[in-house]
């Protein structure tokens, strides 16, 4: 069943840089925060397993350390090869300074 919980505070996670959360019986994820807009994704690669907060944010492509594929932090959408299944996205709002998403 789906449920809305806090990932972090938005001040926890600069603009121009991401942020590995990890709560239990959720899967990693990985928020982002874009010019001032914070997006979340799951933070394992696709292509291989590896956390992606420990890869390269640039814009908002995100860079996976292993292979170097890339994705779209914004819509999930595996961009570059060897990447080629899209992440996992969540929906995601600010109430009173923390970022929520909705998770399954």
């Amino acid at each position: 069943m789906a449920e809305k919980i806090q990932l972090c505070k938005v001040s926890d996670v600069d603009v121009g840089d991401m942020l590995r959360v990890d709560i239990d019986g959720v899967p990693p994820i990985a928020v982002y925060n874009i010019d001032g807009e914070i997006y979340a994704t799951s933070n394992i690669c696709t292509h291989a397993t590896a956390f992606l907060t420990n890869g390269y944010l640039e814009d908002d492509l995100v860079e996976c350390p292993v292979h170097g594929g890339t994705f779209n932090v914004r819509t999930g959408e595996a961009v570059d090869f060897p990447c080629e299944i899209d992440l996992k996205t969540y929906a995601v709002s600010v109430e009173d300074g923390n970022v929520m998403a909705v998770v399954e």
